[in-house]
């Protein structure tokens, strides 16, 4: 129970504001202005979506950790760099 207050006390301190949006038919959603304020949220800038089992996350790509770069590379660049005669030939034996 302390630890579950703890957590929750805690994260109400970090909260900026809570708004809501509407989901499209298109799955897009408007992110809210006071949102928007934040470094890394700006037009045109590059954000990471982390889902969860329960939450998404929406990250600026500059505060994303590099233990999670694997899980944003797709599976076309992969191929790219994987699919050549040398990893071929050294994944042979294996």
């Amino acid at each position: 129970m302390i630890l579950t207050y703890l957590t929750c006390n805690k994260m109400i301190n970090e909260i900026k504001e809570i708004k809501t949006a509407t989901i499209t038919s298109k799955g897009q959603i408007c992110i809210p202005n006071v949102a928007r304020t934040i470094k890394g949220f700006e037009e045109g800038s590059k954000v990471s979506i982390i889902v969860y089992q329960n939450r998404v996350e929406l990250r600026p790509m500059n505060q994303v950790s590099e233990k999670l770069f694997p899980a944003l590379v797709s599976e076309e660049v992969l191929a790219k760099e994987w699919n050549t005669k040398e990893e071929d030939e050294a994944w042979k034996s294996l």
